[in-house]
């Protein structure tokens, strides 16, 4: 079902605007997953702008449950990924990889990504980067769902949140819902690359 990766494209494009870079990655028997940077549209006040990356591939095969024997080849949740950070505060254009990496979880490791988990790359997301982990948040505010012909399921795109480790921590026990209770009400900015772990006694 490759012919659905053209409508996501355009779906980014139409949304972010153009990519002004994009890199490859092919994991051992999966498909070929593309991250696609976008460069701030606009200035949020004296922080600086916001850079954003998208995976594009991912969203080729439906993910299936691994639980199930026999996976549909059409049925099934499909998502792609995206994560927002302030531009010119850390080298966050080698996130691409971790990008890609997490991207292919579901082929590799047989996973359903939803919003509410946690996915940790083992390493920190960009040099010097606090995270190793991220939050997946809830679809439809940055990107809509994009919509394809039945009986496939819509495109979801899944914001991506880092977490510390201390956060991912805290969230394995408290849930995601409190921890993003706690980000607001510290006035977290989440899109900050170098910001440090928010309140947690």
């Amino acid at each position: 079902m490759s012919d659905v990766l053209p409508l996501v494209e355009a779906r980014l494009c139409t949304t972010l605007g153009e990519p002004d870079a994009r890199a490859a990655v092919t994991f051992l028997g999966t498909d070929r997953v593309e991250v696609l940077r976008f460069p701030g549209q606009d200035r949020d006040g004296e922080a600086g702008e916001i850079v954003r990356y998208a995976t594009l591939g991912m969203s080729a095969q439906p993910m299936a449950d691994p639980a199930v024997l026999l996976a549909d080849p059409v049925k099934g949740p499909r998502a792609e990924l995206v994560i927002s950070v302030r531009a010119g505060l850390a080298d966050t254009d080698k996130l691409l990889r971790p990008l890609a990496v997490l991207a292919a979880s579901p082929q590799v490791e047989g996973v359903i990504v939803a919003p509410g988990a946690s996915l940790d790359v083992g390493e920190p997301l960009w040099p010097g980067a606090p995270f190793t982990s991220v939050l997946v948040a809830e679809p439809g505010g940055l990107v809509e769902d994009l919509d394809l012909d039945a009986p496939l399921d819509p495109v979801r795109f899944l914001p991506l949140l880092p977490m510390t480790a201390n956060e991912a921590a805290w969230k394995r026990v408290h849930g995601a819902q409190a921890l993003q209770e706690r980000w607001l009400t510290n006035g977290t900015d989440l899109r900050d690359p170098s910001r440090r772990s928010v309140p947690l006694d």
